[in-house]
């Protein structure tokens, strides 16, 4: 494989999943992890990618509100339009964070008064410009490459509340394994999300569908609604529509 192709395969799955590790990178593309630490930082110094110990960081996702910058936008559009036909007045919500949860939080009409408990520090910001919706913080060390807060304290705090709706982004989902992620704290806050909530949504753009990361969240059985940038009767869709309800 040629330099340029390679190192546009590390490009889009770093666009998809937002972060990449160099020893999965190796794997994958069957070289050293020499060459990918090379690629890398020839990505970085472009202006690329952020380079991290251990592998990389999607810019789009690390800097969400330079506009310009996120990934499949119009796509994540869509799906936070179908994601608001869920969340109704006097609602108690949790939510995650990530590039598509902040497109939600933008749209949230005005008039919709409910409360919403996240992990994301920049996911609060975005909810506290609504003036009938109340915010709460759910605190902890904050994750650099996740931008969420992470730790025993969240997943402490997460066991005691009850809400009627989680809202999760995903960073790989397949039939088989279900949600997954790359994170070990990240997997573990997902976890207690999880339990938290009586329904859950999980947003995917069409593009992470059937792909699979290190770490297990749940499987499929544990969601409830499936909300991709697709129609629902996309052929894509057909087998994930038999285990889930698709919008």
């Amino acid at each position: 494989m040629l330099k340029e192709e390679r190192q546009s395969f590390i490009i889009k799955q770093i666009n998809l999943h937002n972060k990449v590790l160099s020893s999965d990178l190796s794997t994958q593309l069957n070289v050293s992890e020499d060459t990918i630490r090379r690629d890398l930082h020839e990505l970085a110094e472009s202006g690329k990618i952020l380079k991290v110990h251990g592998g990389a960081l999607s810019k789009s996702f690390h800097y969400p509100f330079q506009q310009s910058e996120v990934y499949a936008k119009d796509s994540k559009k869509e799906i936070a339009r179908k994601v608001l036909q869920l969340i109704q007045d006097d609602m108690m919500v949790l939510v995650g964070g990530g590039t598509t949860m902040i497109e939600v939080a933008r749209m949230i009409p005005e008039n919709l008064k409910c409360t919403f408990f996240t992990v994301s520090p920049l996911v609060a910001l975005e909810l506290a410009e609504h003036p009938n919706i109340s915010v709460i913080l759910v605190g902890g060390q904050l994750s650099r490459s996740s931008h969420i807060n992470i730790g025993a304290q969240v997943i402490n705090q997460l066991s005691e509340i009850r809400v009627d709706l989680c809202i999760l982004g995903t960073n790989a989902l397949s039939l088989a394994d279900g949600m997954t992620d790359s994170d070990w704290e990240v997997v573990q806050v997902k976890k207690a999300m999880l339990k938290a909530a009586r329904k859950t949504v999980i947003m995917s753009i069409a593009e992470k569908l059937e792909s699979i990361q290190n770490m297990k969240v749940c499987n499929l059985s544990a969601i409830h609604y499936l909300i991709t940038d697709l129609k629902p009767s996309h052929p894509t869709l057909a087998s994930y529509a038999r285990a889930v309800t698709v919008l």
